[in-house]
């Protein structure tokens, strides 16, 4: 059970790493010299790497091994950034995204995609290495004369006595350490209990190590990045090898000696003067021998100040970091969210209970249970809030990918990442927002050739933006390209039987075409297009998410797509309205106002399309009771509720506006999904239910039947 449970973890954190190490590939390719993002690539590799190899991903550990040898060329600047590393870095990272799907399913891995990889970026490797270059020689440790080049480091890894419990073996670390130089380790045993008081799954011994090495002390770190928490760290540098200005390390070494009593005040100031390398001075004075110095350095105390000092503070910030965020299960959270849900009910039960009850207490009990209902609402819906901007980069490697394959030059650019949405609607976002990028760029986009001719820049952009409105988010994809050709539109609907030839339609309703199940104007079948599947599958797909789509097109400039979305699923804030014996509740992000209406006596159906003057605004209004066939008589005097939609004004005429209503939306079930208007239901306080409307589709649909 506890390897099922570090499995999925990894897996998790893999995924996390993964989407990491795409952002991160993209950047490299606009800025192929920032060091930095070079690190964020390999660190994301390096990670997935030691935490595969630590849960028993070994195949996911052996090949990314490989790719991170790759980019450890990168950062030594022995490899250049170039246009097909980057391809296959992108194609190892999704072949690590196969490798953890068959680790689920329990498929066999495509070995022979993964060795074609491998292949090819060793080839990489030949190819930019000189033919003439000489093997590099293995460093040899010494106390002599430092190498050029080399720094001598000195390292004390002290791992938490419980550290097995997460898997690390520290001679792991160890042997790793010693693919970096020339290594000398100096355990200590002493903490080594007796046979008899010695527990087996505990660490007692600790180590401090001579490493000289050609790499920076950022490698070093690399290798402990798992335990850092685990364990005490320090990294000192005895020697940068740059000839014999070295009298710091000399110093540190010196009073070492000293306050061992291996050497003399006046003869440490001797060797002090004398400025030779620190091999020289312990031969020529004869003071200590070989054996003392590697002691003495073994035995050096860790000055923990000294790292706190160089990274300022870095640990602190990295522990509250990892304290003030947790990885929570989805379902949990849908568990809590509908926990929440029942619990708004019941304390509207239980106001409207009180508030024919003359007993003040329990009055002011029921007023604080709504104030501590509401804010636990508004806190856990927020735990279900996720940036938008984690559904958007991902779309950056789909336009490079497919504007590569089409032959075309296409730069996405993004704004408003960092709008907030419910997670359950990001997870259902993703494909709709695909089918409409993929449009974009195969019909919306021109190639380089006809951008030229058109007077436009041989590269075309796509902006995809997100804000909020209200209670509301609005994503919209823009497009520089050709727009929509309303005469083909409407040839292409007329061939495929979806309107008739005579049809008269509006430019808007024209354009709206695009959305009709089968509807495609590309000439042939392509792995892009052309098999009439798609926007229909996006208007279906926001319709359920109870959002609306719009098109706007000019010719020869671009089309924008617009997506209107609820911040939330679950739970909203409505406006509940009475007409006969039904009770209804619009959600209250569309309502403007309320305005009485004077009952004119008539009661039929026809004159449907009505409207009022709202201080000088006209104002088309739909009467609810018509729309839904309620039996019974109007009031001699109906409430008017003014909405707002698709960016224009409608009133509903209702019987009585009840008031505000916090509102939990439950499912009708499939047998209501295609009811126009209906969003779904909720309980009142009474136990009884009430339809919640769905205004764009209510509105949509009146006007279609007008």
């Amino acid at each position: 059970m506890a390897e099922d449970v570090n499995a999925q973890a990894f897996r998790e954190e893999a995924q996390d790493l993964l989407a990491e190490l795409e952002t991160a590939l993209l950047e490299l390719e606009e800025d192929p010299g920032d060091s930095e993002i070079v690190d964020r690539v390999f660190r994301a590799m390096h990670t997935i790497k030691g935490s595969g190899a630590m849960f028993g991903f070994d195949d996911i550990a052996a090949f990314t091994h490989d790719v991170e040898t790759v980019f450890d060329k990168v950062r030594n600047h022995e490899l250049s950034v170039s246009r097909e590393l980057l391809d296959l870095t992108l194609r190892s990272r999704d072949h690590i995204a196969h490798l953890l799907a068959c680790s689920v399913t329990g498929e066999d891995p495509d070995l022979a995609a993964a060795e074609q990889i491998t292949g090819a970026l060793r080839g990489l490797l030949s190819e930019e290495a000189p033919a003439d270059e000489p093997a590099p020689a293995a460093p040899v440790l010494s106390t002599g004369t430092a190498t050029a080049g080399l720094t001598t480091y000195r390292i004390r890894f002290k791992p938490a006595k419980d550290i097995f419990m997460s898997g690390t073996n520290p001679l792991h670390l160890l042997d790793d350490l010693a693919e970096l130089g020339s290594v000398r380790c100096f355990p200590h045993i002493k903490p080594v209990p007796e046979l008899e008081e010695l527990d087996p799954e505990s660490c007692y011994i600790w180590w401090d190590i001579l490493l000289l090495s050609e790499r920076s002390e950022e490698a070093i770190r690399d290798i402990f990045m798992f335990v850092e928490d685990d364990c005490e760290l320090v990294i000192q540098t005895i020697d940068r090898g740059e000839g014999h200005n070295s009298e710091v390390a000399y110093k540190r070494l010196g009073e070492i000696l000293l306050e061992r009593g291996d050497i003399t005040p006046e003869s440490l100031q001797a060797v002090l003067q004398e400025q030779k390398p620190i091999g020289k001075v312990l031969q020529d004075a004869g003071l200590v021998s070989e054996e003392q110095v590697e002691s003495a350095l073994a035995e050096q105390k860790a000055v923990r100040e000294m790292r706190q000092a160089r990274t300022g503070g870095d640990k602190g910030t990295v522990e509250q970091a990892g304290a003030s965020s947790i990885r929570v299960a989805a379902d949990k959270l849908d568990k809590l969210v509908d926990l929440v849900g029942e619990l708004v009910i019941v304390q509207a039960q239980i106001a409207q209970y009180v508030h024919t009850s003359p007993d003040a207490l329990l009055v002011n009990l029921s007023e604080e249970l709504e104030r501590l209902s509401n804010e636990l609402r508004d806190s856990t819906l927020s735990i279900r809030m996720l940036p938008i901007g984690t559904t958007f980069s991902k779309f950056r490697r789909l336009i490079r990918d497919l504007s590569a394959e089409l032959g075309k030059e296409v730069e996405l650019v993004t704004h408003g990442a960092e709008t907030e949405l419910d997670k359950t609607v990001i997870e259902r976002l993703g494909d709709p927002l695909i089918h409409c990028l993929r449009n974009s760029l195969d019909h919306g986009i021109e190639r380089p050739d006809i951008r030229t001719a058109a007077g436009k820049s041989a590269g075309g952009t796509i902006t995809l933006a997100a804000e909020h409105s209200g209670g509301e988010v609005l994503i919209s994809i823009t497009d520089d390209g050709a727009g929509l050709n309303r005469e083909r539109i409407f040839a292409s609907a007329v061939s495929k039987g979806i309107i008739s030839a005579d049809a008269e339609l509006s430019d808007r309703e024209v354009c709206n075409l695009i959305f009709a199940p089968g509807f495609s104007t590309a000439a042939q079948v392509t792995s892009v297009s052309g098999r009439g599947v798609g926007m229909d599958v996006v208007k279906r797909s926001i319709d359920a998410l109870r959002g609306s789509i719009e098109l706007d097109s000019v010719e020869g400039r671009g089309t924008t797509i617009t997506i209107r979305l609820p911040l939330t699923l679950a739970i909203i804030d409505g406006l509940q309205i009475q007409v006969g014996g039904e009770f209804f509740v619009i959600p209250l992000n569309h309502v403007e106002e309320c305005v009485e209406h004077v009952n004119t006596g008539s009661n039929g159906n026809g004159d449907r399309q009505k409207i009022i003057n709202l201080r000088g605004d006209i104002v088309p209004y739909i009467t609810l009771r018509e729309q839904f066939d309620v039996p019974g008589s109007k009031p001699p005097i109906e409430q008017i509720v003014v909405v707002s939609s698709a960016g224009a004004r409608y009133g509903i005429v209702v019987d009585h506006v009840i008031g505000e209503h916090q509102t939990v939306i439950k499912s009708l079930g499939k047998v209501y999904k295609d009811v126009e208007g209906i969003s779904g239901a909720t309980i009142k306080g009474d136990g009884s239910m009430a339809l919640i409307l769905d205004i764009p589709r209510l509105v949509q649909s009146a006007i279609a039947g007008q």
